[in-house]
């Protein structure tokens, strides 16, 4: 019986020496992957030379988009979270407030809405393309085209940066997971031995 449970025991403890190595690659190819991310993240926002906006250049933001931009207030923007609080709570913001005040100096009903799509300059250039209408909402879709886009990229870096940082967590999980089946396999070991001398 001692036998048959100390094979048992072996077994089981050769198995979590195989599971703590896939574990210990998962981690670093995790880790790897969190650096790659995280240094693709920062050298592209990098090369772009942001500098994130400070209290004096807010202008008239609403009180919760200054306080969303406050912890970054002129730095060189580098990370995932300075991109998605400059697209989020600076870009879009005045985006808005540059189709709000065009509407209200056309007479556009605002529930027309603020997307570049939404921006009914086509109609409007149906009607007469040399009149102020169609000049005014083409330049407001050119420029909402402009800062979509831009939003677009920065939410895409910080979408990176979100996955780099969870690849890191993940890479934490496997490291201990592969401590964890390394010492339980250890242990098993051990008790094979103890079983086989009685």
């Amino acid at each position: 019986m001692s036998t048959v449970r100390s094979t048992l025991d072996r077994l089981v403890s050769y198995a979590g020496f195989i599971a703590a190595a896939i574990l210990l690659v998962a981690a670093l190819l995790l880790t790897w992957a969190s650096a790659f991310i995280g240094d693709q993240v920062n050298q592209q926002l990098s090369e772009q030379h942001i500098t994130m906006p400070t209290a004096d250049s807010y202008g008239s933001l609403p009180q919760a988009d200054q306080d969303a931009l406050a912890p970054y207030a002129g730095q060189q923007m580098t990370t995932g979270p300075e991109a998605k609080a400059y697209a989020n709570h600076y870009i879009l913001v005045h985006m808005n407030e540059t189709v709000k005040s065009t509407y209200e100096a056309l007479g556009i009903d605002q529930s027309t809405g603020y997307a570049y799509a939404q921006i009914p300059s086509r109609a409007a250039c149906a009607e007469d393309a040399t009149s102020t209408k169609c000049t005014q909402l083409s330049a407001v879709r050119d420029t909402i085209f402009q800062g979509s886009t831009l939003r677009g990229l920065l939410l895409y870096g910080y979408a990176f940066a979100t996955i780099g940082t969870i690849a890191m967590y993940a890479s934490i999980g496997a490291y201990i997971g592969a401590v964890l089946m390394l010492i339980l396999a250890i242990l098993g070991i051990i008790h094979a031995r103890r079983v086989e001398k009685i």
